[in-house]
């Protein structure tokens, strides 16, 4: 029994300091994404489903400032300009203009993505990978609500620069969602327009202009 007890506390000693050496990273990372006045990532995104026998790829790019965000991907373009979310999609012609509402945003959304992980979850530290010379350390999260759709996430991050390099994101269902970062820039000049959206351009392109709100 007394041999028991130790294994027992010795587990538990080895859980709480990956936990707070995990916690401690994420929190470096945290820090540094909000140093910056402005990021841009260029990513490559996989969307994994074995039993469906879906496997897809594809690429985009976002760019964020604050909460404020443009991202490029399917051929759909998202802006989010602090109040309302427009989604502009080329092949339809068409805009849908909604209102955010941060109550019943429970989504990894762009303007979260570098900080989504600081509430709501559990940390441990997982495998460490070597890519191209870069140490890549690997953070294990695991929602603390056990009706999450998410089941777990791996957050990939280069130890040396503490930025994310990688999210893999597994659902409830088994689904894998995989985010790899291909280019991470900083402090860029940006339009003082980027995150304005001008309806009355989109008007006169001939766009439709779909108000949920």
């Amino acid at each position: 029994m007394k041999n028991l007890f130790i294994i027992c506390m010795l587990l538990l000693t080895s859980a709480l300091t990956q936990a707070q050496s995990a916690k401690s990273l994420l929190n470096e990372v945290s820090a540094k994404a909000k140093s910056y006045n402005n990021i841009e990532i260029d990513f490559k995104y996989n969307l994994n489903n074995a039993k469906e026998g879906v496997n897809q790829d594809t690429r985009g790019n976002v760019t964020l400032q604050g909460n404020k965000y443009v991202l490029n991907m399917l051929g759909t373009t998202r802006m989010f300009d602090g109040k309302k979310i427009y989604t502009i999609v080329p092949e339809d012609e068409e805009v849908t203009i909604s209102n955010y509402d941060a109550a019943d945003d429970k989504e990894i959304t762009p303007s979260k993505m570098l900080t989504f992980y600081e509430k709501g979850y559990t940390y441990k530290m997982d495998i460490v990978q070597d890519v191209k010379g870069r140490k890549i350390q690997y953070v294990k999260l695991i929602p603390i609500d056990s009706r999450a759709e998410i089941k777990d996430i791996l957050l990939g991050i280069d130890v040396q620069t503490k930025h994310i390099y990688r999210l893999i994101q597994t659902d409830a269902q088994g689904t894998k969602y995989t985010l790899t970062v291909n280019s991470f820039k900083t402090n860029q000049p940006l339009s003082k327009t980027l995150f304005t959206f001008d309806e009355a351009k989109y008007k006169q392109d001939g766009y439709y202009i779909n108000k949920l709100d």
